[in-house]
């Protein structure tokens, strides 16, 4: 272990410490200057689960940026925004926090908490829909860096598959036929975890997108042509109700995680998730076979219609407008938005980059990144409906669960997520 890294571990322990006693708020560690004009810079994050990857990532910056130290500290991801909150606020906060996306990126906007990157980190030619996770709603300019794309991704068991003489469906009957084969074997056909209302949205991307029209309702629902109470809207949520009995028993009793573990230990043939959720899935089964599809267009669909792959933006880097290093973090934040880091994030973290270019070694990833690429879609309820509250994802998440619990049809749940929406939600604005 090198005198670093336990110089870390400690920094670590010694912040978990200071967090417990002081309820969350952060403990001193922001940048500092040691001899001989040395300098450590302190990202922030809420990916603990990559802490070992972006350590090395780190290592290989620093080896070019003489004099510079990275010290990344992860937080718990349900306590980090009002730990990077109160850390942006005071003098001890992080010199480069990586912060939300769309929506929920805006509060750290309004706070004047980051630089603007305007005409300092050039995104030319990335993705319309991830630079907007990065921009201030207001002014439209660019506070931060996408470090990852994600996508929904409809896994599957490769050998379970072949195992009962599937193949890849290509159409919704045979997609149909698919489920109630492996029914009938005693397989449970599509892990959800519906007790975690945040994911139903997810799955009902993977599931039901074409039957809403994917892109072409994105584009119709966020100029005011069309509303969630349009009847190929609801007949896209009614797709997953009436998947109901596909999925396991007692579905909204059913956590992620025990889903993820019904599809890893061979209980179950598909899992509705995100790109996130590869490497998971990979580690809990390195032996297991894993495949991806994109699930046909359910019958009714609009015209034109086709499988498609939602993506969105997960999270970005910025500079904190308080780094007694501005120029050091901007440096940074500059290398974060090159071909070189976004590779290392393929790499080491097992992410979709969103730097343009990147290559992917892991077939997985480079089929999902192709699907998206090829026949993607914005995750319309994320890339457009987080910016208020109540948002689009929680209306419609606890929505799906009360439909398959058997307290609100279809209808009732698009009424309900169109009428919260519309509280905050102005058309083409």
């Amino acid at each position: 272990m090198t005198v670093r890294t336990t110089w870390k571990l400690a920094a670590m322990a010694t912040l978990g410490s200071a967090l417990a006693l002081t309820a969350c708020a952060p403990s001193s560690g922001g940048s500092s200057e040691g001899e001989g004009g040395s300098k450590t810079l302190t990202v922030w994050s809420w990916r603990v689960e990559d802490e070992a990857a972006y350590n090395k990532i780190f290592d290989v910056y620093e080896k070019s940026h003489e004099g510079i130290t990275v010290n990344f500290k992860p937080f718990k991801a349900t306590e980090y925004n009002k730990i990077l909150a109160t850390g942006l606020a005071g003098s001890d906060g992080p010199d480069v926090p990586q912060v939300r996306s769309y929506g929920q990126l805006q509060t750290t906007v309004a706070s004047g908490s980051l630089v603007p990157l305007d005409g300092k980190v050039d995104l030319s030619g990335w993705d319309e829909t991830v630079l907007a996770s990065a921009k201030g709603k207001e002014d439209g300019k660019v506070y931060s860096v996408p470090f990852a794309r994600q996508a929904t991704v409809m896994f599957y068991n490769k050998d379970l598959f072949e195992k009962n003489g599937l193949s890849v469906p290509t159409t919704w009957d045979e997609f149909m036929a698919a489920n109630k084969k492996l029914a009938a074997a005693g397989i449970t056909p599509i892990a959800v975890g519906a007790k975690d209302d945040w994911t139903l949205p997810i799955v009902h991307e993977v599931l039901a997108a074409p039957r809403f029209g994917g892109k072409a309702f994105h584009e119709a629902v966020t100029t005011g042509e069309k509303d969630f109470t349009d009847p190929d809207w609801v007949a896209s949520v009614k797709v997953v109700g009436d998947l109901k009995a596909y999925m396991p028993k007692s579905v909204t009793g059913v956590a992620v995680t025990d889903a993820q573990t019904l599809f890893s230990s061979g209980k179950a043939a598909m899992f509705p998730g995100g790109s996130y959720d590869l490497a998971t899935l990979q580690k809990a089964n390195p032996e297991m076979k894993i495949g991806v599809l994109e699930v046909p267009p359910a019958p009714g669909s609009p015209e034109g219609s086709q499988a498609t792959t939602a993506g969105w933006a997960d999270g970005n880097f910025g500079v904190s407008s308080k780094s007694k290093n501005q120029a050091e973090a901007l440096e940074l934040v500059k290398w974060m938005s090159t071909k070189e880091f976004g590779q290392m994030v393929a790499d080491e973290i097992k992410q979709i980059s969103a730097v343009p270019g990147v290559e992917y070694k892991d077939e997985l990833l480079k089929q999902i990144s192709g699907s998206y690429d090829k026949n993607g879609s914005p995750y319309l309820l994320l890339t457009d409906f987080r910016y208020g509250s109540p948002s689009g994802t929680e209306l419609l998440g606890k929505g799906v669960q009360e439909m398959l619990l058997g307290k609100k049809d279809a209808a009732t749940v698009s009424k309900e997520l169109d009428t919260g929406v519309k509280t905050w939600f102005k058309p083409g604005a």
